[in-house]
């Protein structure tokens, strides 16, 4: 069990991965956990346990105040949201909260490096902070419909141990939400100011939703990040053997 509250879904065989990934405003861990049953019935990550954080509830003032589900405030939307500034606070606690996750994971027993943190919208920005920032060389970062928050803070977040974790980023062009051209901007800022390492996607009628195509691409991308140990070691073991005989 997580000590953040979670919906956590055990590896199928071994574990010897972890994926964690963050909702967006509003949601909670339970709007994404479908996405581990999608991978389990391709038969994909039996190794890898899955876990999705419940945010806290907290006014969110662009909701007149109203209490919902959310990893920091929000004080307005508009066309002027990259200027503005973003609740560094609200987002460093839960920073904060996901790296407990991260330490959790490899008190079990899991290498840092088979831990990939992500997540959508309001959650994505958190997993791009958190993961950027964590003291421990991490498998990767997902960032989907979402952007990079507290431009001028970032340089002093920046941890050198993740300056090469592959960061996969996707966003729809359609989307009303968080600006496509807003993604853009993070990418450009994270790959030629920061020096990431990201592989890009966009889709030309997607809104602010995940796509098919984006958790098919998703998929390979992380399989090339959390290939199953036993799996790997069998037909290593097989191959050696076959030249040998």
């Amino acid at each position: 069990m997580a000590s953040v509250a979670a919906v956590v879904v055990p590896a199928a065989k071994r574990h010897t991965s972890t994926f964690i990934f963050l909702h967006g405003l509003g949601d909670t861990g339970n709007g994404w956990a479908s996405i581990s049953e999608n991978f389990r019935l391709r038969q994909k990550f039996d190794e890898c346990a899955f876990i999705f954080p419940h945010a806290p509830s907290i006014p969110i003032t662009v909701n007149m105040g109203m209490i919902m589900p959310g990893w920091f405030d929000i004080t307005h939307l508009g066309l002027d949201k990259w200027n503005r500034d973003d609740d560094f606070d609200g987002i460093m606690m839960s920073v904060q909260l996901l790296h407990c996750l991260i330490q959790e994971q490899i008190g079990k027993g899991i290498p840092n490096e088979r831990i990939i943190v992500g997540g959508f919208s309001q959650g994505g920005a958190v997993a791009l902070l958190g993961g950027m920032s964590c003291p421990h060389k991490l498998g990767g970062i997902i960032a989907l419909s979402t952007w990079l928050p507290c431009l001028d803070k970032v340089p002093g977040l920046l941890s050198d141990v993740n300056k090469e974790t592959p960061i996969f980023q996707a966003h729809g062009e359609m989307d009303p939400v968080i600006r496509y051209e807003w993604a853009m901007k993070s990418r450009d800022i994270l790959r030629n100011k920061y020096g990431r390492n990201i592989e890009w996607h966009s889709y030309p009628n997607l809104e602010h939703s995940a796509d098919p195509q984006e958790i098919n691409a998703l998929q390979m991308w992380m399989e090339q990040r959390i290939s199953p140990f036993g799996i790997l070691a069998r037909d290593l073991e097989q191959c050696c053997f076959g030249f040998i005989t």
